[in-house]
């Protein structure tokens, strides 16, 4: 078993910035990435970010130039770096860690609100 520990959400203002942070309780066997997800009130969960253990990301066309993901050595945090944060930004987010074996361990999730 691997628990996800997400922090740092909260509320915010329109054109500022978060930082979210999420830590594994061990090192993750056969770990493809390690993602950011959100689910927007009346919406489905969406992939946000992406980082590989080699380092490419990836990230949702929304999020482009306003958001960066980043990992520490060992994978077992994440890190979501937000800025200009619009409206749309509001939910909560969600850090997962895809694995080989066909499964992925969820965070419980954070609040993020973006409001004027």
């Amino acid at each position: 078993q691997v628990q996800l520990v997400e922090s740092g959400g909260g509320l915010v203002q329109i054109g500022g910035s978060l930082r979210l942070s999420c830590a594994a309780s061990r090192i993750i066997n056969g770990l493809i990435a390690m993602e950011w997800h959100r689910q927007a009130p009346g919406k489905q969960r969406e992939l946000v970010a992406r980082i590989r253990p080699g380092g490419h990301t990836y990230y949702a066309d929304s999020v482009k130039d306003r958001f960066a993901i980043s990992t520490n050595r060992a994978n077992t945090a994440v890190h979501l770096q937000m800025s200009s944060l619009k409206p749309e930004d509001t939910g909560v987010y969600y850090c997962a860690t895809p694995t080989t074996y066909g499964s992925a361990w969820w965070g419980q999730g954070t609040q993020v609100t973006v409001s004027s």
